[in-house]
């Protein structure tokens, strides 16, 4: 038998059925940081190129989308990697001429002139060697095995020889920072505004820092990330300086934990580690202890800090419909 519905109660639930359609076709389109994790640039990958057994640095590339550069910590040889997140393989290796032989490479940090800057500073005799060095290529416009011509720096620290993990390039000044590594005394070191191949470029130190293996600017130089093996902190950048005690991040545990980097839009910090078909892991980026929004954008663009962005939007709207839905079924059954 039909059940026939009074006339109230039928348009009570043609209005509740619209007015959930409504709801849920709002929530899909409302627009939210979620969306980029879900690109193929803030994917987590596994490196699958079993070369690149002892993966110690990580750089985004600005004009491949999806593609990190790495390289192995020692034993090597001069290489440099491209691994595409989407696969996890190999799209390009870089082979570097017109520098001496690698011998603890590290890091590896994307310039704000385009330019990557490869930090061979490593010294696991704890800081005996008298200087290291930092290699110098322009980030390669196509992606393919390539043979290129690099420039090499000499550097030295002015309070005497150490070992290092951590090479950054600021994104916007240009200048080249060093972070020691030692579980007491670790330093935070500036580079001269501009290295030079002729000589020495000497590192002073500017700041003390944990255990360090490795960092990475944000894309708007408001942010230093800094990581160790079982903890990272991310510092507000202001003056040429670190400020405060950072911010906790919700690093991955991984072991021997070497590397870090951000995504091209800032959303997602990529973490890496040594071993063959080593993972990285993309953690986005929740919340940032400064609010200063990044160069060029919109008066109206939200803040980084706003911890719900579209999600609470979304869940407003989805209570709504459900309180509708609710309030339906209590006037049918009152009928």
């Amino acid at each position: 038998m039909r059940l026939s519905l009074p006339s109230a109660a039928a348009s009570a639930a043609v209005a509740v059925t619209a007015s959930v359609a409504a709801a849920l076709a709002a929530l899909a389109v409302l627009p939210g940081p979620a969306v980029a994790a879900e690109t193929p640039a803030a994917a987590s990958f596994t490196i699958s190129d079993p070369r690149i057994k002892e993966s110690s640095g990580l750089a985004a590339s600005r004009i491949h989308p999806g593609v990190y550069w790495t390289h192995n910590d020692s034993d090597d040889g001069p290489y440099i990697y491209a691994v595409n997140s989407a696969t996890g393989r190999t799209v390009a290796r870089v082979t570097l001429t017109g520098i001496g032989t690698p011998r603890d490479v590290e890091a590896i940090s994307l310039g704000a002139d385009g330019q990557l800057y490869v930090g061979d500073i490593g010294d696991n005799r704890g800081g005996t060697w008298d200087h290291v060095w930092i290699y110098r290529f322009p980030e390669p416009k196509q992606l393919g095995d390539v043979t290129v011509k690099a420039t090499q720096f000499t550097v030295k620290y002015a309070d005497g020889p150490r070992n290092a993990e951590a090479l950054m390039v600021h994104p916007v000044t240009g200048r080249v920072y060093i972070a020691s590594k030692d579980e007491n005394k670790g330093g935070l070191y500036e580079g001269p505004a501009e290295l030079s191949a002729g000589g020495a470029n000497v590192f002073r130190r500017i700041a003390d820092v944990p255990w360090v293996t490795d960092g990475t600017f944000s894309p708007d130089g408001t942010r230093l990330t800094l990581r160790g093996y079982f903890t990272a902190r991310t510092y507000p950048w202001k003056d040429g300086l670190p400020v405060g005690g950072g911010e906790r991040v919700d690093a991955p545990w991984q072991g021997q934990a070497e590397s870090v980097t951000y995504t091209p839009d800032g959303s997602t910090l990529m973490f890496g580690a040594e071993g063959e078909g080593s993972r990285v892991i993309a953690v986005p980026v929740a919340a940032a202890p400064s609010a200063s929004p990044q160069p060029g954008s919109p008066p109206e663009a939200a803040p980084l800090t706003e911890p719900t962005g579209s999600f609470g939007k979304g869940a407003l709207v989805l209570a709504g419909g459900l309180v509708l839905v609710f309030g339906a079924k209590r006037l049918f059954r009152r009928r």
